[in-house]
């Protein structure tokens, strides 16, 4: 799920890593060793909030409290997932990965090793791609894993904020919309316990 939602939107990072390195012999090998960086920090992001999830699958199984309101897991989620759309955080996160050739520039130096620097980069733009990314993967886990239609949705969303120009002007958008679903979850799961 990390891997077909995430790569598509370092495909810009990519291309212009690709048109630099392409007439280097062994800017293909750079060129991966960039994008297993990349996949690498996703990979870890991933395996964490698969473990989060069991943990928080076991909380609700052992606290009869939760199993009777396990909506206020997905409110949580969806809330904070809104929230974190109007933070500082998200929006310094977003301003890195939007300038691929200003990352590359700023991390590929003509000292040390290019096999080092290339996988660095693709490391560090991968984090800088969770700090932004995080809540809306987490969405996933509060609408359903096995939903490919909110998979291709927060796919599309995520790849328009950092790729397309203006697409940081669909943060606040989403980020109403995530809070506002977070709410009525919360009002529908309160109200329909009573």
């Amino acid at each position: 799920m990390t891997s077909a939602m995430m790569l598509p939107t370092a495909i810009p990072l990519v291309a212009i890593f690709r048109r630099l390195t392409r007439r280097r012999k062994d800017g293909a090998w750079l060129t991966l060793l960039l994008v297993l960086g990349y996949m690498a920090v996703w990979s870890v992001f991933g395996a964490a909030a698969w473990a989060g999830d069991l943990a928080v699958h076991r909380l609700v199984n052992a606290l009869d409290w939760l199993t009777a309101n396990a909506w206020a897991v997905s409110a949580t989620v969806l809330l904070a997932a809104g929230v974190y759309q109007f933070t500082p955080w998200k929006y310094a996160c977003l301003d890195r990965c939007r300038a691929p050739l200003g990352f590359i520039t700023r991390r590929w130096t003509g000292r040390g090793s290019r096999e080092i620097q290339s996988l660095r980069v693709g490391l560090d733009h991968g984090a800088w791609c969770v700090g932004c990314c995080w809540s809306l993967m987490l969405v996933m886990f509060a609408v359903g894993l096995g939903s490919v239609l909110w998979m291709l949705a927060l796919g599309v969303v995520m790849v328009i904020e950092k790729n397309l120009p203006g697409g940081r002007r669909l943060t606040t958008p989403v980020g109403i919309v995530l809070v506002v679903v977070g709410l009525t979850t919360t009002a529908q799961g309160y109200f329909g316990s009573l």
